[in-house]
Order: C-alpha cells, then sequence, then structure tokens
C-alpha cells in the first residue's frame, strides 16, 4: 500500500496535478504531498473495504421466503381442501368452518348456528370424517 501510496504521490508531482509554490521548502512539499496522497489512499481502502463487507453482509442474509415448488404444493392443497369442503353438507362445512378458521368451541358454533350442542356435535364429527376421507383421495404431495 505504501508503494501504491509513493507512486501516485510521485505521479501527481510530475504531471502537475499538485504544484510547488515555494511557500516552503521542496523536501518539505515532497513530504507533505507524499503524506497527503498516503492519507487518501488509506481512506479510499477503508470506504471499499466497508463497501466490500456490506456486500458480504447481504449476500449472506438467508431468504425465508418459500421457493416457488412450495407455494405451488400449498395452492394444490388448499384448492384440494376447498373442494373437498364444498362437497360436504352446509351444515357440517358451517361447524367446520367456525371451529377450524374462526377459532371457536363446539359451543360457540351451535350458538352461532343456533342448534343444539348435541347436533353441532354430530355435524361436527361427521364433517371431520367426511372431510378426512375425501382428502385421504386426493393425492397432493
Amino acid at each position: 500500500m505504501a508503494e501504491d501510496a509513493l507512486q501516485t504521490a510521485y505521479l501527481r508531482m510530475l504531471s502537475g496535478q499538485v504544484r510547488f509554490d515555494h511557500r516552503s521548502s521542496f523536501k518539505s512539499w515532497a513530504f507533505g504531498v507524499i503524506r497527503f496522497t498516503g492519507m487518501e489512499e488509506m481512506r479510499r481502502r477503508r470506504r471499499s473495504a466497508a463497501r466490500d463487507a456490506g456486500a458480504e453482509a447481504a449476500a449472506s442474509v438467508i431468504d425465508l421466503s418459500p421457493g416457488p415448488d412450495v407455494t405451488a404444493e400449498r395452492a394444490e392443497r388448499a384448492a384440494a381442501l376447498r373442494a373437498a369442503l364444498t362437497a360436504l353438507s352446509p351444515r357440517q362445512r358451517e361447524v367446520l368452518q367456525l371451529v377450524f378458521y374462526h377459532d371457536m368451541t363446539i359451543e360457540e358454533a351451535a350458538g352461532v348456528m343456533r342448534i343444539s350442542l348435541g347436533s353441532a356435535r354430530t355435524h361436527y364429527e361427521r364433517g371431520k370424517k367426511a372431510l378426512a376421507k375425501q382428502i385421504d383421495h386426493v393425492d397432493v404431495r
């Protein structure tokens, strides 16, 4: 790095990028040019290293989003589940949706549906069995 800074300082002096104005001795002026060129080189290398470290850190971040294969599989499963739900009777579908999607108990679902608790339990059990049977027939992996 020192050789690069010295080479750049000499190049600046010889090309006329910096000019000797006779306010100090030539030796002091030359060493000043070399010193400032070295400091500029150090700043440039630090910025470059920081920029490279930022790029490395960004490259090491793990993408946790699901890939297209996982997304497609989820879509297929969701479509199979919707098709299986539509094949159930309206009461069975409603009680299953209230329990599983709205986080209600069977008793709360019975209250919403305005049916007895025993009837809601029967629809719930029959709906689960019918849904499981239909989903077993679907080949989604």
